[in-house]
């Protein structure tokens, strides 16, 4: 059991809030796998307050993703606290969280947010107590290690949270300089988790059992967030809640698997997509479920030139045929 605030959860497995990945579709497979909690991807602040379509369809989600924290993006206190609301009154997630984390030049650089707020330790001070003002639900922060290698102080900004109010905080052991490069610092998220008495979630690098049971071990976290470890292998959540609540070890997906599970993912992203929108998000999605498949390339090239739901259909259906009699 892990709590979040007042919000419990069935396990401590965490899926991380992929931008243009974790949308409603992606968010229910990996329920089904049996995640304990779901960070759908962020929203911006500015996109709420100006009353974005765009950015209050990204709000939906469906009942069965329970417990889903909604993540928000912004660099303004009154802005960041007036868009929480907003997604609090239209979405009614469980969680609310703040990205300061995120390290893409558009966020960090163009519009000084996410990563780019470990720089001003007042400001993160002055938002997240803005926010938990604001909202009912649990408000929690998602960090890094530091902007850069010369201000490393995640351990600084994660006691300002706690201090205003925040009832968990997730840090990914990287530097904003660093971005995806590098190995994660499982010491830094150590020495979070000694310094705070609010939950810690681990995260960066979760791609196997033994980069999970690692995280734990070491830094005595108390859930893991996993991200780019679940493209193309959602079973990996499974894989880990089996594992931490009976210590079994399941099998790894067959090829049959993956397949099936490109048509089950489809499926979902035409109930909330228009066919061109679905089929162009799903064609990356096929190139990460058939990775390391034999003549994935080959298929690859033909998924990315698919227009319809039956073209791509008929390229999956043609390559479980050729799987069945090579393999």
């Amino acid at each position: 059991m892990f709590k979040i605030g007042n919000i419990e959860m069935k396990n401590n497995i965490v899926l991380a809030p992929m931008a243009g990945v974790c949308n409603s579709a992606f968010r229910k497979i990996i329920k089904e796998m049996g995640c304990g909690l779901i960070y759908a991807e962020m929203v911006s602040d500015k996109g709420m307050i100006y009353n974005s379509q765009k950015t209050k369809d990204m709000l939906y989600f469906e009942e069965c993703e329970r417990p889903i924290a909604q993540q928000i993006f912004g660099s303004d206190k009154s802005t960041f606290a007036s868009a929480a609301k907003m997604v609090e009154d239209i979405m009614h997630p469980d969680i609310i969280d703040i990205n300061m984390g995120c390290p893409v030049p558009k966020v960090a650089i163009k519009s000084q947010a996410g990563s780019a707020l470990l720089k001003d330790p007042k400001k993160i001070r002055d938002i997240v107590s803005s926010v938990v003002k604001t909202v009912k639900v649990p408000v929690t922060v998602k960090i890094r290690s530091g902007w850069d290698t010369n201000s490393i102080n995640a351990v600084e900004v994660a006691k300002i949270c706690e201090e205003a109010g925040a009832s968990a905080i997730t840090v990914h052991g990287r530097t904003r300089s660093q971005g995806y490069s590098g190995n994660v610092d499982l010491d830094i998220i150590k020495k979070v988790k000694e310094n705070v008495n609010i939950p810690v979630i681990g995260n960066g690098d979760i791609t196997s059992l033994e980069s999970a049971k690692k995280m734990i071990e070491y830094t005595g976290c108390d859930a893991i967030m996993i991200g780019r470890g679940v493209l193309g292998n959602p079973w990996l959540i499974k894989e880990l809640v089996t594992y931490f609540d009976t210590g079994k070890i399941i099998e790894k997906p067959s090829y049959e698997d993956k397949i099936n599970m490109c048509f089950h993912h489809l499926e979902y992203l035409l109930k909330i997509k228009p066919e061109k929108t679905a089929v162009l998000e799903m064609r990356s999605f096929v190139a990460w479920y058939i990775k390391g498949l034999p003549n994935a390339q080959s298929v690859k090239n033909e998924v990315f030139k698919a227009k319809t739901s039956d073209e791509l259909k008929k390229i999956l259906n043609n390559y479980l045929k050729v799987l069945k009699n090579s393999i």
